[in-house]
């Protein structure tokens, strides 16, 4: 595959949307802010193809030619994210059908039925021109197809056939289906694959909005569930045959769709095995703990085991469809920046580079800002990041990060905890997962996201919050972790239900009780202002004393486990609340409440003192450290997320400052937003 030869630096570009003498100027532009990529055409199918036969590439040859002229690499986007009006109007079916049964006209983006033969047909038909058109452009760097995927679950007559197909496929016979899920419940069996219809408004879902907190919610589990899996592989089918086509025409161009973190409606590890290089939006809020946004680079990174992404879009200033789209302070922009690249990103580039005139994305944030010129705070910023990269040059390309902990994620686990019937609305999945991440990540140790089926050999710790769902051979494979003398970690509600959400009869944790050695008898909700306390038995590193929990009350009894602490009131009080139990050479402990951030903090800490798991450097709260290995270089990231400056106490003397040049002694200060990238 054709490498990157530096790091991307640049972003989405729309010149069809200004005139010619705009392109001009904007090359002088892009080469003062040291941009060296352009993503291009996104939106642009309604120019490319005005009707069924018709194909005007003109305009495109002519910016391409440009770019490569000025030297600049392009990400090629098919442009299939949004078809054009003459195609909704002359085929209708290819427009969706949503939730409540009602059929979507043209507008908006990704507005299609994602099993819809007229929208795979043209859509594939102009990737096919695309890349023979363009397959030998100088410029050509990187493939871009659709964009942001996931929008569009449909629930039409064309869907509902499909849907019956893929249940066949997967099941084989009706009876089968019908055990699978629990169709007995409520005289629901099905006698003819007719009988399958998908689960919407119109039977099986509805809008659960207690608390203030909507949520679709289902009647039955099992079907909900398979639902968002064949709109996932069917939303994917649409990405395959665009990737088919070009692979076919361009064997040695990597090819990518850009993703949105934690994004609940695709399955983004099942998507990941038929991407060459991850991409991804990164898109927070302002106030989001910094911990956050790492978490999502991690787990884009965790999608491929480890290999860096494409940090696709991010806005220089702000956005425009939050509720409060706050501008990035002086600094914030480049630092958060270099967290991408601390994290695994070999790309920084942005939506988008000047900024849109008319419609909802004119208020969100560009390298170019209305004003037309470099004068702007903005552009300084960025052409300064710019410089900046271009010292870095292809040293940190394809370099790695290296974690001994890892935390385990499943996007079937997390659509079955949130289609649950009880036992809280609360329970939140992404929020468990942040919770846990947060701890390591102020310890600045990394961590590594993975699925709960994946090789665990290279780990000594592995946290599995609320693995509610246990799949084929995932038992197996932590209890062959543990075996071997890795130590691992289960929460509350874990360990319940099958890969069909349904229970796994004898006792929670189900397949996981032998290598936790408990058993969960009953599960308590709390209300939101109700709180119990765990209480330990016995220090544990750092811990002792007294610590508040709630949401969910597991009341378990031990088998092989004993308890390190346990809960101080109600009835259950002085049952177990945290367990720890020896397995073969290795521990299993399972925490049975949610507790507070200190306690996560502090049990975290000890497991990882334990097994000899720190951060490279010790630095003041508020310091993010992170490390890429490459070859036999080390290159360390040193990000000041303070307002104030900060010194560091450096481990050795043999640091070289990457955007100076100078080296580093035995003391570095950082400024307030200051980013460092050292090389030993």
């Amino acid at each position: 595959m054709k490498e990157f030869p530096v790091i991307l630096y640049g972003g989405d570009y729309n010149p069809d949307q200004w005139p010619e003498e705009i392109w001009l100027e904007d090359m002088r532009l892009f080469k003062k802010a040291g941009i060296n990529t352009v993503t291009l055409p996104v939106f642009s199918w309604a120019k490319l193809q005005p009707d069924e036969e018709t194909y005007n590439f003109d305009w495109l040859d002519k910016i391409m030619n440009l770019l490569a002229e000025n030297n600049l690499h392009v990400c090629l986007a098919t442009s299939t994210a949004a078809q054009p009006a003459w195609m909704s109007r002359k085929y209708p079916e290819i427009l969706p059908t949503d939730i409540q049964g009602r059929k979507r006209t043209h507008g908006a983006r990704v507005n299609f039925c994602p099993n819809s033969k007229v929208y795979r047909h043209f859509s594939v038909k102009l990737a096919t021109k695309l890349a023979e058109r363009y397959k030998d452009h100088p410029s050509l760097l990187v493939w871009h197809i659709g964009n942001e995927y996931g929008g569009n679950y449909c629930y039409c007559e064309n869907c509902a056939r499909e849907f019956r197909l893929w249940a066949k496929k997967r099941y084989g016979s009706i009876e089968e289906v019908n055990k699978r899920w629990n169709m007995s419940f409520w005289g629901h069996t099905l006698y003819d694959w007719d009988d399958i219809v998908p689960p919407s408004y119109l039977n099986e879902m509805f809008k659960d909005t207690w608390d203030g907190y909507p949520r679709d919610s289902t009647c039955f589990q099992g079907i909900a569930l398979d639902y968002n899996r064949f709109m996932s592989d069917s939303i994917l089918e649409c990405y395959l045959g665009e990737y088919r086509a070009i692979r076919a025409i361009t064997p040695d161009i990597q090819i990518t769709t850009n993703m949105m973190g934690t994004f609940k409606p695709l399955d983004y590890f099942k998507w990941a095995e038929h991407i060459d290089i991850i991409s991804w939006d990164n898109y927070p809020s302002a106030n989001d703990h910094m911990s956050n946004i790492a978490l999502r680079h991690d787990l884009m990174r965790g999608l491929k085991a480890g290999k860096p992404f494409m940090l696709m879009e991010q806005t220089p200033s702000q956005q425009n469809w939050q509720p409060f789209n706050s501008l990035k302070r002086p600094g914030v922009m480049a630092l958060w920046s270099y967290q991408a690249l601390a994290h695994g990103a070999d790309t920084v580039l942005f939506f988008q580079l000047r900024r849109s005139f008319g419609a909802c994305e004119k208020y969100h944030g560009a390298v170019i800002e209305h004003a037309g010129h470099e004068n702007t705070r903005v552009f300084r910023e960025c052409a300064k990041l710019g410089e900046e990269l271009k010292k870095l040059g292809n040293s940190i390309l394809g370099s790695r990060l290296k974690a001994k902990a890892a935390i385990m994620f499943d996007w079937d686990n997390w659509w079955a905890i949130e289609f649950s019937s009880g036992p809280s609305i609360h329970l939140r999945y992404v929020e468990q997962i942040e919770k846990y991440y947060r701890a390591f990540y102020n310890l600045n140790i990394p961590v590594d996201i993975v699925r709960p089926d994946s090789d665990l050999s290279d780990y000594s710790l592995v946290v599995a919050p609320v693995l509610y769902m246990v799949k084929p051979n995932v038992a197996n494979n932590i209890e062959n972790f543990v075996s071997k003398g890795g130590c691992f970690v289960a929460t509350f509600f874990t360990g319940l239900v099958d890969e069909n959400d349904l229970v796994t009869l004898g006792g929670y944790p189900g397949e996981l009780r032998e290598v936790l050695g408990i058993w969960v008898e009953e599960t308590d909700a709390l209300y939101p202002e109700i709180k119990n306390s765990i209480v330990m038995e016995k220090e544990f590193g750092s811990l002792s004393g007294k610590y508040k929990c709630g949401l969910l009350c597991d009341l378990l009894h031990l088998e092989t486990a004993k308890a390190l602490a346990v809960y101080e009131k109600d009835f259950y009080a002085g049952m177990p609340v945290l367990t720890e139990n020896s397995f073969g050479k290795g521990k299993a402990y399972y925490i049975a409440s949610d507790p507070e951030e200190s306690f996560i903090g502090g049990f975290i800490e000890h497991l990882c003192s334990e097994r000899d798991i720190s951060s490279p450097i010790k630095v003041p709260e508020g310091v993010e450290v992170t490390q890429r290995y490459k070859d036999h270089r080390v290159y360390t990231f040193i990000l000041n997320h303070n307002d104030y400056a900060v010194e560091i106490t450096m481990n050795d003397k043999q640091y070289k400052n990457m955007l100076t040049g100078t080296g580093v002694g035995h003391r570095l200060e950082l400024k307030g937003k200051e980013a460092v990238v050292l090389e030993k």
